[in-house]
């Protein structure tokens, strides 16, 4: 049987590991298979050689353009910082969706999904991106149902990913789907990586609150809050500090901080609460320091906003630094 052919369209200014993270999965499985299973292919909107967004440059196979009738098995569009913000011209957009006609299957890795929306290719189905620009994404394209917590999405022959690293997920899946799990499950193995990485994306998010925010009254509580977590931060309380009376207070918060009193010191404590058990901190420590009143009010808190339990998320994200410096010292001596 003839190798599948793996399209993967690189825009100026692409994410380096949004092209070489898939492409490597896929060679991985033909020397995994003993056979060329895959033939990967980059193809640029332009003639000449594509520069990075980290500088480094990549030497095309082919131009887009230049291939109106290749039939590709699988077509990907890799990321780009700058996909989320531009338009893209009208030629691209045609030559993207005459790319993808005949395929079994296309989809994006990261802002790719922004190109593909723009093309009308994911209209009316489910999918995903990377998720510091779901917002942006959701607002720019209503009839796309964003999952913004999924790692990869499958919805009939589109399969989309989050940011950056999540292509390798992405593109193990498709090895899944051809090859099968056991040959999957072996280049995880080679590769160093999960087979099925556990939890959504959200649990990587870091969407640190700014400076404070609103009037001087209301950035005074809130330089209070984060300050002082472990305190009683009833919206009550939070009125009185500011001399604004409840009613008052809360509308004020919601127009002038853009969400309720009560939502944003949850999220202020949950993103403390995250860098105490990256630290290694107990879940139950972790939540009591930073003003949850029980342990099952900071799991449902935590779950919801990353993703997660407050338990995994420590077992995935906490580093045991000082023990492998420790274990380093002894092998030493």
């Amino acid at each position: 049987m003839a190798a599948r052919l793996i399209g993967i369209l690189a825009v100026d200014g692409v994410q380096m590991l949004d092209v070489s993270g898939p492409a490597d999965v896929f060679a991985e499985a033909n020397k995994q298979a003993g056979r060329s299973e895959y033939d990967i292919q980059v193809l640029a909107t332009t003639p000449g050689m594509i520069r990075s967004s980290s500088g480094m440059r990549i030497l095309p196979d082919t131009v887009l353009e230049d291939e109106p009738d290749r039939k590709f098995h699988t077509f990907l569009v890799a990321g780009a910082p700058h996909l989320g913000g531009r338009v893209q011209d009208a030629t691209i957009l045609e030559g993207l969706r005459a790319a993808v006609r005949g395929t079994k299957r296309y989809g994006s890795v990261c802002t790719g999904a922004f190109l593909l929306a723009q093309a009308g290719l994911l209209n009316g189905r489910r999918a995903t991106t990377h998720w510091a620009l779901a917002d942006r994404f959701a607002e720019a394209f209503p009839d796309v149902r964003l999952e913004v917590d999924a790692i990869h999405v499958r919805d009939g022959k589109i399969r989309t990913s989050a940011g950056v690293t999540a292509g390798l997920d992405l593109a193990l899946a498709l090895v899944k789907e051809d090859l099968g799990a056991e040959l999957a499950r072996e280049v995880a193995s080679q590769l160093v990586m999960y087979f099925r990485r556990p939890g959504g994306q959200l649990q990587y998010s870091r969407k640190r609150k700014g400076s404070p925010a609103g009037r001087s009254a209301l950035q005074d509580v809130q330089r209070w809050v984060i300050a002082h977590l472990e305190a009683d931060h009833s919206v009550a309380n939070l009125a009185d500090r500011a001399g604004i009376s409840l009613r008052h207070f809360a509308r004020l918060f919601r127009e002038e901080v853009g969400e309720a009193p009560s939502a944003w010191v949850e999220s202020v404590r949950v993103e403390a609460a995250r860098r105490l058990l990256e630290d290694g901190q107990p879940p139950k420590l972790a939540g009591a320091r930073c003003g949850f009143g029980d342990v099952e009010t900071f799991r449902r808190a935590f779950t919801r906003r990353v993703g997660v339990s407050p338990a995994a998320y420590r077992g995935q994200h906490h580093h045991a630094i000082d023990r492998d410096l420790v274990e380093g010292s002894s092998c030493v001596a």
